[in-house]
């Protein structure tokens, strides 16, 4: 398996200010692989020390936080000899002993030879209410599901891959109908890298489907585990309701949908906990495509995505039979599994805002606006090969667009200052912009 945040920690670990680091993300998107992955890539030992339920390690950082003392008892647990330059220290559920994320200050300022990684599921909402945050003194590193690139990298022959990550169009286009294939399998199977493993290993839907119900199960359950009892019923409810929510004809989140007459206030701390938790994604509408686009956000309207489109399936009981229905699974819940699909490979690409725009009667909307370096970018996403836009169309003409993304089925190609780009093919999209604007 492929995960391509290993060059992110690549250049950390080469860094000259190089600070201890904190990967974010939710449950089950593998951030424990990747940290032991990179650990026995680059490095001639780890240290790999759970802190989830671990009586002592509780009690090493209960203590003072000399850092000597601490590396002692990290030797002592994993049993090695912790080399500074030549051993990753790797904590793991760090947001379990909120005295091990304050000691990640003292590796700054006091020890920064040392190489300290660390991972925590539910890190913006689990701590101690009493800790400190180690402000200015760590890095970050945001771990989403596998992308659709990644997923071919696992599944695809190398010569298929190599062409595609070469953007080698017309190769590309020859194979078209192989990629949609793998891009209906992404649909179904998602970027969740359990389920991505059993198929690769097994190719049985069955068994995935197995996994991302485990999957919703474990975090249905941390809902009660983690959450303040008062918020978990609105937590379960408006986690629920995303599916219907992204299906309607226009997929602002509507509070009524949760429950009748639900008010924003009742369920403001239940979006940001789940948000916190990296199970759902907030896209805000903009009134007008100007930079930045920050400044120009609705606070009051927006779309809510869930972190997967696999789990998205599995939350509806989407059948595999859909699989076999021709194209008719991106038009699933009126696309809503497209959207949620094109958001999931926008996200991974860092440093790149991405909002939604809609006109101010709600007579056209575009379902992705992004900001790069290049400027102000829409982006229409349509299912099949459908190419009528009519809300893209209006966009242009009124803001005078130099570059437009429509990305469907259909195949690559740019018509003045109109770049349709293949569902499958938005991995390095930022890239793809720099060479349209070199033609």
């Amino acid at each position: 398996m492929y995960r391509e945040e290993l060059n992110s920690l690549k250049k950390w670990k080469q860094s000259s200010r190089r600070k201890p680091l904190i990967i974010r993300g939710a449950r089950q998107v593998g951030k424990t692989w990747l940290m032991q992955e990179f650990g026995r890539l680059e490095y001639n030992n780890f240290a790999y020390i759970n802190l989830d339920n671990n009586s002592r390690m509780k009690e090493l950082f209960r203590q003072d936080l000399k850092i000597e003392r601490i590396i002692s008892g990290l030797e002592i647990e994993a049993e090695m000899d912790i080399d500074p330059s030549n051993t990753l220290i790797i904590l793991d559920e760090i947001q379990e002993v909120p005295n091990a994320l304050n000691s990640l200050k003292y590796f700054c300022e006091n020890a920064a030879q040392y190489h300290v990684i660390t991972a925590g599921s539910l890190l913006g909402v689990a701590l101690h209410p009493d800790s400190s945050f180690p402000v200015g003194k760590v890095s970050f590193l945001d771990l989403y599901p596998m992308s659709f690139y990644e997923f071919l990298h696992a599944l695809a022959s190398p010569k298929l891959f190599t062409a595609y990550q070469e953007k080698e169009w017309d190769l590309i286009k020859s194979f078209k109908e192989t990629f949609i294939s793998f891009l209906k399998q992404y649909y179904f199977i998602g970027g969740m890298p359990e389920a991505v493993a059993a198929f690769k290993e097994e190719a049985s839907l069955v068994e995935v489907r197995e996994i991302q119900i485990r999957i919703l199960t474990a975090y249905d359950q941390d809902f009660s585990k983690h959450a303040p009892n008062e918020i978990v019923p609105r937590i379960r409810m408006l986690w629920e309701s995303i599916p219907a929510q992204l299906s309607k004809e226009h997929s602002k989140f509507v509070y009524g949908l949760v429950k009748q007459g639900a008010r924003a206030r009742e369920y403001e701390m239940a979006m940001s906990w789940l948000i916190d938790c990296g199970l759902i994604h907030k896209v805000t509408r903009i009134s007008k495509p100007h930079l930045p686009l920050k400044a120009y956000e609705d606070p009051r309207a927006f779309k809510l995505f869930i972190l997967d489109t696999g789990l998205l399936g599995a939350m509806t009981s989407l059948s595999a039979k859909s699989l076999l229905e021709g194209n008719e699974l991106f038009t699933e819940f009126k696309g809503a599994l497209t959207e949620q699909y094109v958001l999931q490979q926008l996200i991974c690409i860092k440093e790149l805002p991405v909002h939604y725009w809609s006109s101010e009667k709600g007579t056209a909307e575009i379902d992705f606006v992004i900001q790069d370096s290049s400027g102000i970018i829409p982006i229409e996403v349509k299912a099949e090969t459908n190419l009528k836009a009519k809300s893209l169309k209006a966009f242009r003409t009124k803001y005078n667009s130099e570059l437009s993304i429509r990305s469907s089925l259909s195949d690559y190609r740019v018509d003045d200052g109109l770049a349709n780009i293949p569902l499958y093919a938005l991995h390095d999209l930022s890239e793809t912009i720099k060479h349209i604007y070199k033609q």
